[in-house]
């Protein structure tokens, strides 16, 4: 008998400790975030708020907008049994909300046993601030005089601190950078590939993702590029192609691999320039003017139109964007100007390259490189020598393609070869950009 007075016992206090593991497994509510949680936002702004429990599953979630001591519900949702997470979009565009500060309340339970069935109950609170008026941009430099497929610079001035501003002109974005006087300076470009009717704007977003745009004065001088003839030869492609072979497993013959490299793998680099862009410096490193490789004549101009020929026929177009430069095989070559190396390597078409930050988004290309004597991060002086023209690459015979890049858009070197067009569309505009507002 007190044998099974124990065992009964042992069974109670069993299932005793069976019962309150379960019933004290989860006590913790569900984690609710907020993306964003803090900060400036918008009416417009996408917030995000997402739910998770790993323990029980979610049954109701519910939210609140608070402002002044109004309080306004914008979600009140239960969930069928078997959800442990969950993702809703807060939405604010038809609240009538002004701007300053708000305060979102969101607070969910879940479905455990604990508080005699009626589960966790977790509450998070989130303090935004509302911001529907974008920021006001003001152009304070006057002459941009514009060369198609050239540069220019521009001061403005932003009415609040801003995530993200430049110059929009088509696809193409050229960032600002802001100066310790609080001014902005933007260097950007009219390039050759874009609609001589599109309009370059001033834009800026702020913190909560508004966007103001500004207008500026410009002239742009229109021109016409040359264009030119490659003849390609097979003893050009069975030097040239085998390079590229690995890159282009598929090309049966040294034509399929030209062809490959002259249209994807060009595409490919030059859309590569731009994430070396991102790799500049918020002032200028220069201070004189730049330098044209000394004794080297000019056998191919920016925005050349090149037709190539095989055989008589017409089998490629392609765009010129540099200056290439002959003198005698191997020729040193100096730096253009001062500034650090932020690339220095074989780069596809533009075989061994050294590419040089000048601030600003200002960078120049060192291409079809024999020999490199500088690496990455070294700090370059005006005319240091940086290596040796060679035919690394997509080149026919030894030569220096030399390029200007602005925030990784080719320009045309022959300006920044003109001091006085420097100085009047450039360096004159920098003590603008100095000025404290």
């Amino acid at each position: 008998m007190k044998k099974i007075k124990s065992l009964f016992i042992l069974l109670i206090i069993t299932a005793l400790a069976g019962g309150s593991y379960y019933y004290f497994s989860d006590t913790q509510g569900p984690q609710i975030k907020l993306t964003p949680s803090s900060g400036s936002i918008s009416k417009k702004t996408n917030l995000g708020l997402t739910l998770n429990d790993e323990l029980s599953s979610l049954a109701n979630i519910s939210v609140t907008v608070e402002q002044n001591g109004k309080l306004l519900q914008v979600l009140d949702t239960t969930y069928n049994e078997g959800i442990r997470s969950a993702s809703e979009n807060i939405d604010l565009s038809t609240l009538l909300l002004r701007d300053g500060n708000i305060k979102i309340t969101a607070t969910s339970t879940d479905r455990s046993v604990y508080h005699f069935g009626k589960g966790n109950t977790a509450t998070a609170t989130f303090n935004l601030i509302l911001d529907s008026r974008p920021p006001t941009i003001s152009a304070l430099s006057n002459a941009h005089n514009l060369n198609f497929g050239g540069a220019g610079m521009i001061v403005y001035s932003i009415s609040e601190s801003v995530t993200k501003s430049g110059i929009q002109l088509g696809d193409h974005f050229f960032p600002g950078h802001k100066q310790p006087s609080g001014n902005y300076l933007c260097l950007f470009a009219f390039p050759y590939d874009t609609d001589s009717e599109a309009v370059p704007r001033l834009v800026a977003y702020d913190e909560a993702g508004n966007k103001g745009i500004g207008g500026f004065y410009y002239h742009l001088n229109k021109r016409k590029f040359k264009t030119d003839k490659i003849k390609i030869s097979d003893g050009f492609l069975n030097i040239k192609m085998p390079q590229f072979q690995d890159q282009f497993p598929t090309a049966q013959t040294p034509l399929e691999v030209f062809l490959s490299v002259n249209k994807h793998l060009r595409t490919q680099n030059r859309a590569w320039l731009s994430s070396v862009a991102s790799k500049t410096a918020n002032t200028f490193t220069w201070n004189k003017s730049f330098l044209r490789q000394p004794n080297a004549a000019t056998r191919a101009t920016f925005g050349d139109l090149r037709h190539y020929i095989y055989n008589g026929k017409e089998i490629d177009q392609q765009t010129h964007l540099g200056i290439d430069l002959a003198s005698t095989a191997c020729a040193r070559v100096p730096a253009s100007n001062s500034g650090n190396v932020v690339y220095a390597d074989f780069m596809g078409i533009y075989g061994q390259c050294i590419i040089i930050d000048h601030g600003l988004g200002l960078q120049t290309l060192y291409a079809h490189l024999s020999s490199m004597d500088v690496a990455v991060g070294d700090n370059i002086d005006r005319g240091q020598i940086i290596g040796r023209t060679g035919s690394t690459g997509l080149a026919g015979g030894d030569h220096l393609h030399f390029g200007v890049i602005i925030s990784g858009v080719p320009v045309n070197p022959i300006e920044w070869w003109d001091k006085n067009w420097v100085k009047n569309n450039i360096t004159s505009k920098l003590q603008l950009g100095n000025l404290h507002q």
